[in-house]
């Protein structure tokens, strides 16, 4: 019988490098060279070389793959033709082993009961494709290796769905690499394990073999795993940042900053990698009488062919630089990966996006920084492709970047993704939501060089909201944001907050600014989310409160202002409506945005009917003011189509005289035209109240904030109407996938009580919602 002691500490002999450091890729030959060996004597010792019926034993793991690393459990299988002894046998070889204490997984199979459990079980058939023989009847070995081979390739496309679960399930459990502080190397999402998803697609012909760049991430991984447990002398996948340091040296790579980056790097190359090849051997289920998968419109240019994002078969990329935008954000928005096919086409031919960017470009950059949780994704599948880079240039710095603080979770460039992830859900709270989110982005965008990060951040950002087309004001609210981004929390847990001059050397510092005080409470809320688990507490939400709400009452602010009075020709319109009787419209059309000037007597419904009619023909609303004038209404809706060419004017005209008259189902089409296009982020809608802003006693000033969707204007029109509200004037603005609305609205009889308010309030966020 072999001593198993012996192996272990001829292993220790490798670990400690007696006869010179072995490199981590010479260390696992050497490790694979000395278990070969010993169980092999082992092998025969017990009598594998000799049974008959003829015996096998065969390694698979990290043995069978020649990949072995310091401290990991052998994966041994005891192949046999229904040899009565092989229990003796096996108890001959895996005794000394476990009398040793080395880690072993074991099995005893006949070819037959091997290949039945692998045809059950997706790890084991995995497992079997790293098969290798080490000693015994090297013919049954072959036999038993080439089946299972087989067998995977016949089956392997029906295991895709368990394999995707599976690999999910552990992907939520370990986190991931690229982007992580502490990468679980084995487990991770772009870790070895996805490797072996790799190969095992590939060895199904499901897939192309792993290419150079593949290969060398996996080379990165194993070196560094190997070295981590050869550092800390036992099982360990999770680096730390006090090993990352002893690894980092032992490789090469000067600091644990510089392999973090490596590491990120190689872990978004093997994950972009299984995403794509996953989604590739996916079966889509086919269409019934043979009918081609739906082509769903997203927006312009833009469409959901089966589960991927793709472009329209119209689509011009050559000529449409905002389309990349379009694209990204439908995907962050309904949560599906852009087709390869698509991103291959917009890197090939989509045009630069010239400074200042053009409105619909930067309105679609906000609707993807609102979309929630899809934006890391579809950021992410842009950054794989360069695409990410060709927008936004200043992101090479931060990239993999990670974070010199032990409390930050991510590296620099997911956690702005995740700040903008976390600030989508407080769009609703503050009333420049897309300054929050372009903040969100940038706040620290300095990082990764040799100065104040806030400081530099403030002047990068500064040059990046001016490029984004942002007005002069607005781009200096966000460099302002990012330059301050750290003032409230600083100040809030450091400093005594109850003291007056707390509270005036913030309002000094950020130059007496309302909207800037709440874009920086929202961001810090973001950013602390964003940051790592228990960053955010009751106790900082609380302190943070307590002085904005400070700040707020030094300031005295109000969050709207109220929409300019109507120019001759709104005037014109509402006369010829009040003469008629009926509702009247002009349309003026500027590219692909339109104006649109309605008007009604008074009698009659305005914002209902015109936001639904512009709902109903796909047109999305990014501005509206409705204003009363001698006896009659008038609005002016500034819109552009969502998808397709604007709609026909004679139709529009219809269409509207239809909603006024009541004889339009506007409800019943919108409906089924929301459930076509899919549902925003699920940011909760929020209505403030503003008193003593209009004339009269009995009239008050409504203010939503909520996430855009079809038919929104319309709905929230409904509920006001339907709480007996008045709407004197009303002010819309859609920021991205944001809406701020202001309404000056008055109860049609009596006088605005509590009981009002709340119906009103309770009939508008269920509207919203």
């Amino acid at each position: 019988m072999a001593d198993g002691g012996e192996l272990v500490k001829a292993t220790e002999r490798l670990l400690e490098g007696r006869h010179g450091r072995l490199g981590a890729s010479a260390l696992r030959a050497a490790l694979v060279d000395l278990y070969e060996f010993w169980l092999g004597r082992g092998a025969s010792a017990a009598g594998v070389d000799t049974a008959e019926p003829g015996v096998a034993l065969v390694a698979v793991g990290g043995l069978g793959r020649r990949e072995l690393v310091p401290f990991s459990d052998l994966d041994l299988l005891l192949v046999h033709n229904g040899n009565s002894g092989v229990g003796e046998i096996a108890d001959a070889l895996w005794y000394p082993l476990w009398d040793a204490k080395v880690g072993l997984d074991h099995s005893v199979r006949t070819p037959g009961e091997a290949l039945k459990v692998a045809s059950e079980d997706l790890r084991t058939a995995m497992g079997l494709l790293d098969a290798r023989h080490l000693a015994g009847d090297a013919e049954l070995s072959g036999r038993l290796v080439s089946a299972a081979r087989d067998q995977w390739r016949r089956t392997a496309r029906k295991q895709i769905p368990d394999m995707t679960a599976s690999v999910r399930q552990r992907w939520s459990r370990s986190g991931e690499i690229a982007q992580s502080a502490e990468p679980d190397l084995k487990h991770g999402r772009g870790g070895l394990r996805d490797f072996a998803v790799l190969e095992a697609l590939a060895a199904a012909q499901l897939t192309a073999r792993p290419g150079e760049e593949l290969l060398e991430a996996k080379e990165l991984l194993l070196d560094v795993r190997t070295e981590l447990r050869r550092e800390i002398r036992r099982e360990r996948d999770v680096l730390s940042a006090p090993e990352a340091e002893l690894v980092a040296a032992e490789l090469g790579f000067g600091d644990r900053f510089t392999l973090a980056r490596k590491l990120s790097g190689a872990g978004r190359t093997i994950a972009y990698a299984l995403d794509v090849a996953l989604r590739s051997t996916v079966e889509l289920p086919k269409p019934r009488f043979g009918r081609r998968p739906s082509r769903t419109p997203l927006a312009e240019g833009v469409v959901l062919h089966g589960n991927e994002v793709s472009l329209a078969r119209d689509a011009v990329p050559a000529k449409d630089p905002a389309l990349l935008l379009r694209v990204a954000a439908a995907s962050a928005r309904t949560g599906k990966p852009i087709a390869l096919g698509t991103l291959k086409a917009l890197g090939e031919t989509a045009p630069e996006l010239r400074a200042p960017w053009p409105p619909d470009a930067l309105n679609a950059l906000v609707e993807l920084l609102g979309a929630g949780e899809g934006l890391v994704d579809a950021v992410e599948s842009l950054d794989r492709t360069g695409l990410w880079a060709r927008l936004f240039p200043e992101w090479g710095a931060v990239r993999d970047l990670p974070p010199r603080s032990p409390v930050h979770q991510w590296t620099v460039d997911r956690h702005l993704v995740r700040t903008c992830v976390e600030a989508a859900k407080l769009t609703t709270t503050v009333s420049r939501p897309d300054l929050l989110l372009i903040g969100a982005l940038l706040h620290d965008i300095g990082k990764g060089r040799d100065a104040d990060h806030s400081e530099l951040g403030a002047k990068i950002s500064a040059q990046v909201a001016t490029r984004l087309g942002l007005s002069t004001a607005d781009a200096a609210t966000v460099s302002a944001m990012v330059r301050h981004h750290l003032l409230l929390p600083h100040t809030a847990t450091r400093r005594d907050i109850s003291e007056p001059e707390t509270v005036a050397r913030v309002v000094k510092t950020l130059d007496s600014d309302i909207v800037l005080v709440e874009l920086l409470h929202a961001l810090t809320q973001a950013d602390s989310l964003a940051t790592g688990p228990g960053v955010w507490t009751d106790w900082k939400a609380r302190l943070l409160a307590e002085l904005v709400t400070g700040c707020e009452e030094v300031l005295r602010g109000k969050g709207f202002t109220a929409p300019e009075p109507m120019d001759d020709e709104q005037r014109e319109l509402v006369a010829q409506a009040v003469a008629s009787g009926n509702g009247e419209i002009r349309i003026s059309a500027h590219g692909k945005v339109v104006t649109v000037l309605l008007a009604v007597p008074a009698r009659a419904e305005l914002l209902a009917p015109a936001a639904g009619v512009l709902a109903l023909n796909s047109m999305e609303v990014h501005s509206a003011v409705l204003r009363g004038h001698d006896g009659g209404r008038a609005g002016v809706f500034t819109a552009s189509p969502k998808f397709g060419s604007l709609p026909d004017a004679t139709l529009l005209r219809e269409q509207f005289a239809r909603a006024v008259a009541g004889t339009l189902p506007l409800t019943q089409r919108l409906a089924a035209k929301e459930r076509d296009y899919g549902s925003p982020a699920p940011v909760a809608p929020k209505v403030l109240w503003f008193d003593d802003e209009t004339s009269g006693p009995d009239t008050v000033v409504l203010e939503l904030r909520a996430a855009d969707r079809i038919g929104l204007l319309f709905r929230v029109a409904g509920a006001l109407r339907r709480c007996d509200a008045e709407v004197r004037w009303a002010k819309v603005s859609t920021l991205g996938g944001a809406v701020v609305d202001s309404f000056a609205v008055t109860p049609r009889s009596g006088r605005i009580e509590p009981g009002w308010r709340r119906e009103v309030e309770q009939a508008i966020q269920a509207a919203a919602s």
